[in-house]
């Protein structure tokens, strides 16, 4: 254990000299601007490799690929979430408002492009239920079930279910291809980073509404009711208000099959949970009771029986690629940029939770490269917007996949169903698939319950979780998230200009200085004031700074100068007068009359440093003025700041601090600052910070160094400073002081408790 004993006084760190010439060290460092370029442009062959290996990952992976250890694997694996992968096309389509078979293409697509060019190895590219229901939004919002109700269509207007679909594919594909431009040109720009301005929080209360805005857009395919689409703010209340209107239409038969495929899935899933340490592989549950229910279906032919509305016919093989609609570009840019946003940000944090897993690094921006391309690709042949699933990927880990072959394996079976068997699905009830989606989003409904844990661990973040989850459900996906974005932002803006100043003191028998209030057996040396700054000082919070340094002091240095200036000019006319007494003690309840005709005088004159040259006597401010003049008392010496924390100062926090600072000096108060990181110390030599008053004597590596320093400038032994502290919680309450002026000795008055933060 270490003491005060143990450290020699400390000297400043920084000197003018110490900075001087480093002008001319840094031209000595570089070349010349020329030498630099030409540098920059040259490429060599392990450059062009290096480069080459960037944008094709699948250069550096698949030749170190260990066939006999991991095909099988792989195999089993590419199959298991190929089934899966088929499942959640077909069911996925219907929230993006296009036919079943539509969601094959966005489920194979985007796994090819991933195979060459992404940077994960476990995530399965395709569908995602949030990012499908932000497109579904848009396209009710293009091509409503009902043209001629909703004047912000920019299809022709028809009622031909037919044609309706075909403009609802083509709005799909367009703001699939838009999506994928927007995180191509990110990619490209090397903007990865953006995911980082959407907080865990952020994206949980997001997904959250969606999953909510989700099961209401099943609903209509679970009570087998017709309703128009709705899109925009209000729109999730608008539905509701129309599926209760019409509850008594309830179709029993769609009703019951999906009550029956909601249990029995939710049973197995919650066994797959509890057992899946014992189980090689969950029990594919979705996949068993679809073929079932497509088989009944079939027997029974539930669509004429009962009125089921089915799957319908899924097209064999692929269409001709198209070309994007300009019209669906100009009308859903901002749409496009969210889900663009939104899709990254799912996929990446999905790839981020396996890399870390499995040891293995993941590329941000080439992954913004690869799902933009994927994208583009899929929308270019009729598919919508794609990203990853966490289910699907946690089933392509889970079941041993060890590489992107066991996404281009799922591709391939997702292939053949297109190809050979798509149409076995084609009696398949809509509301199984509706009933398996409703289950599915069993995980993201239970973020609910991290609203009690983020409210006792962090204000901020669970304000942050509920009122994006609000303004997703009432304004809609894309406003929703831009108002999460901004109260994300805000809450750091409040963060950085609110921080928690604290003021510290030393841990007994060790250099450690801490908050006061967190210790008990803490002290301060006496007439040394310790303040800690934990933000950046800038324009926006050097406000808030001069007000928590200024109840830490305990006194205000501009009020303290003022008052010592209008005392200084009482005493030198009593002085010419010859009436300056000589007191005991002194009456601190009155005050002298004129008082009042200094009050007048200019404020300039008053916030002068004190100039005592007038008078043939020194003047003690802490101790009792003759005549009952008044002055408060400053009961420290030496203020030091802690300035470890401190990333930057701009110019505005570099003027208020320079202001605040020569006020104490004006009151005869050193101030010290320690911990300042040599670049932020370069800038404020560049900005002229420092003069007469502030110099670079006054900065010091650490508060220790700074305490050491103070206590033998005071005078004070740092090896006995200790034994005579014992407590310092109410510092200098019970002190007192002596001191005389012209041989006067008088008491002094105690001051007040320590301020709190």
């Amino acid at each position: 254990m270490t003491s005060l004993r143990k450290y020699t006084v400390a000297r400043p760190i920084y000197s003018e000299d110490t900075f001087s010439d480093n002008h001319n060290k840094l031209e000595r460092k570089h070349t010349t601007f020329l030498d630099h370029l030409k540098r920059l442009c040259r490429c060599s062959p392990e450059k062009a490799k290096r480069i080459a290996l960037t944008f094709f990952p699948i250069a550096s992976w698949l030749p170190a690929y260990r066939f006999k250890e991991w095909i099988l694997s792989d195999l089993i694996s590419g199959v298991t979430t190929g089934l899966v992968a088929v499942l959640q096309g077909l069911a996925y389509a219907l929230l993006a408002n296009v036919s079943p078979g539509y969601g094959l293409y966005t489920s194979f697509f985007p796994v090819v492009v991933y195979f060459f060019l992404g940077t994960s190895k476990h995530i399965s590219a395709g569908p995602f239920p949030v990012v499908s229901l932000m497109v579904g939004s848009v396209v009710a919002s293009l091509v409503p079930d009902n043209p001629d109700s909703n004047g912000n269509s920019t299809m022709i207007n028809s009622t031909s279910e037919d044609l309706i679909n075909q403009q609802r594919i083509v709005v799909a594909a367009s703001i699939c291809v838009l999506t994928g431009i927007f995180q191509l040109a990110m990619g490209l720009l090397q903007v990865g980073f953006i995911v980082i301005y959407l907080s865990e929080s952020l994206i949980n209360g997001f997904t959250t509404a969606a999953a909510i805005e989700v099961v209401v857009s099943q609903l209509k395919y679970v009570f087998g009711v017709q309703i128009p689409s709705f899109s925009g703010p209000l729109s999730i209340f608008y539905s509701l208000k129309s599926i209760f209107s019409q509850i008594t239409k309830t179709n029993i038969a769609e009703l019951v099959i999906a009550i029956i495929i909601m249990v029995i899935v939710y049973a197995v899933k919650e066994i797959n949970d509890r057992f899946k340490k014992k189980m090689p592989v969950p029990i594919p549950i979705e996949i068993i009771v679809t073929i079932i229910a497509a088989g009944v279906s079939y027997a029974f032919n539930f669509k004429v029986l009962y009125q089921v509305n089915t799957v319908g016919v899924i097209q064999r093989g692929y269409e001709p690629p198209m070309l994007p609609s300009i019209a669906v570009f100009k009308a859903c840019v901002a749409n496009a940029f969210s889900i663009a946003i939104v899709g990254f940000a799912v996929a990446f944090s999905v790839a981020k939770v396996y890399a870390i897993k499995h040891n293995y690094n993941i590329n941000g921006n080439q992954e913004l490269i690869a799902f933009g391309l994927s994208n583009i690709l899929c929308g270019s042949f009729r598919g919508f917007a794609a990203s990853t699933s966490l289910s699907r990927s946690s089933v392509q880990e889970s079941t041993g996949g060890k590489t992107q072959v066991a996404g281009i394996i799922s591709a391939t079976l997702v292939l053949i169903v297109t190809l050979a068997i798509g149409y076995l699905l084609e009696p398949l009830p809509k509301s199984v698939l509706a009933g398996i989606i409703i289950v599915n989003l069993k995980g993201m409904l239970r973020k609910f319950n991290e609203i009690p844990v983020l409210f006792r661990r962090d204000k901020y973040d669970c304000l942050v979780w509920v009122l994006t989850f609000i303004a997703s459900i009432l304004l809609g996906l894309d406003l929703g998230l831009a108002v999460g974005v901004g109260i994300e932002l805000i809450t750091v803006i409040f963060r950085v200009q609110f921080p928690k100043f604290a003021v510290m003191a030393n841990i007994e028998g060790t250099d450690i200085y801490k908050n006061k209030k967190d210790y008990n057996d803490i002290y301060e040396p006496n007439g040394v004031k310790i303040f800690r700054c934990p933000s950046p000082v800038f324009f926006a919070n050097i406000d808030f700074f001069k007000d928590k340094l200024i109840a830490a002091a305990g006194f205000n240095p501009l009020y303290v100068l003022r008052k010592r200036n209008k005392a200084l000019r009482k005493l030198e006319k009593l002085h010419k007068k010859g009436k300056l007494q000589m007191i005991k003690q002194s009456n601190l309840n009155s005050d002298d009359s004129s008082d009042e005709e200094l009050s007048n005088n200019r404020v300039e004159e008053l916030d002068q440093p004190i100039n005592t040259d007038k008078l043939p006597f020194s003047i003690d401010w802490n101790k009792d003025l003759p005549n009952n003049i008044i002055v408060p008392r400053v009961n420290i010496h030496s203020l030091i700041l802690d300035f470890g924390a401190v990333s930057f100062i701009d110019l505005s926090g570099m003027k208020g601090l320079k202001g605040i600072l020569k006020e104490f000096i004006k009151v005869d108060v050193n101030i010290y600052i320690t911990g300042v990181d040599s670049g932020l110390f370069e800038k404020l030599k560049k900005c002229k910070f420092f003069d007469d008053d502030i110099n670079t004597s006054m900065f010091f590596l650490s508060v220790h160094d700074a305490v050491l320093h103070v206590l033998e400038e005071n005078g004070t032994n740092p090896a006995n400073e200790h034994d005579k502290l014992q407590t310092m919680d109410t510092s200098y309450a019970n002190e007192t002081r002596n001191g005389s002026i012209n041989g006067t000795v008088h008491n002094t008055d105690s001051v007040a408790p320590e301020t709190r933060f």
